[in-house]
């Protein structure tokens, strides 16, 4: 079978292309060779289709071990905010009034959803872990509800130690731990944050409005650097919900929670998960 023009060239592309990638030889699939030697351009196409083929698994593999690299990446920077931070922080006084130790976060350190609450309370200032207590055990209900896991997601505080009886932390406290959260954001580089409650959404977007107002929308964010930082700026957005100890005691309003993350979901492009039969 002769090749016409048109068909050459279109091969002739094909193979430049592979050439350009670092691909090459070409070979022939030692199966099918009569099909192979009857009609060579389905034979050559079948090169190409193994070469491409070749170069989605080789994709795949550099892909997963990017992510790894960059996962590694993360949580070694995170860890150098942790260690600058210490495990005894005595920048505020919070640090005299009473908790345990720091509560510096948890989750997936390349999450595209970070939740941001308010403080820790008793749970967390004994575990060292955020929303771990009552008002945890709902957070997690509401990500699985999203359809992800706990694990999946990035969770920290506007403060990092536990205030008195979980008294609403004060602007100087609030003012000493948002470099660090900050810093904690950047390194994370999430799609979405989602601030919980009213604390936390008036620290992170610098306002003082009513959470009737916050809700419902989404913000453009964008952490503030400083002249020592080294990473790439870069912007999310953010969203605004109850804090889940309000939703203990007002269950009334979980339904409106529920439309905000239902905003977050559509965003993300996550579905529920199927309900069992």
């Amino acid at each position: 079978m002769t090749l016409n023009p048109e068909n050459k060239n279109a091969i002739r592309e094909r193979l430049s292309f592979y050439r350009e990638l670092g691909i090459g030889p070409l070979y022939r699939r030692d199966t099918d060779a009569n099909r192979q030697a009857a009609n060579p351009v389905e034979a050559l196409l079948d090169v190409i289709a193994d070469q491409a083929d070749a170069l989605a698994q080789a994709q795949e593999q550099i892909a997963e071990e990017s992510y790894i690299a960059t996962a590694d990446d993360r949580v070694a920077k995170l860890q150098v905010i942790a260690d600058d931070i210490g495990p005894n922080c005595q920048r505020c006084k919070l640090a005299k009034l009473g908790r345990k130790q720091i509560v510096f976060g948890t989750g997936d350190p390349n999450a595209e959803l970070m939740f941001i609450g308010e403080g820790p309370g008793a749970d967390e200032d004994e575990q060292g872990l955020p929303f771990v207590g009552r008002a945890g055990q709902l957070l997690n209900n509401m990500i699985a509800a999203m359809g992800l896991k706990r694990e999946q997601v990035y969770i920290a505080n506007i403060v990092k130690c536990r205030p008195p009886g979980n008294r609403t932390p004060e602007r100087d406290e609030c003012d000493t731990c948002s470099p660090f959260l900050m810093r904690q954001i950047r390194v994370i580089r999430p799609k979405v944050i989602v601030a919980l409650g009213a604390t936390a959404a008036k620290n992170l977007l610098a306002v003082n409005d009513s959470m009737a107002s916050l809700r419902g929308r989404f913000y453009d964010f964008s952490p503030p650097r400083t002249l020592t930082d080294s990473d790439e700026p870069f912007d999310c957005k953010l969203a605004v919900t109850y804090h889940p100890a309000f939703l203990l005691r007002d269950p009334r309003q979980k339904a409106e929670a529920w439309k905000d993350l239902q905003m977050v979901m559509k965003y993300l492009g996550l579905k529920p998960p199927a309900k069992k039969q």
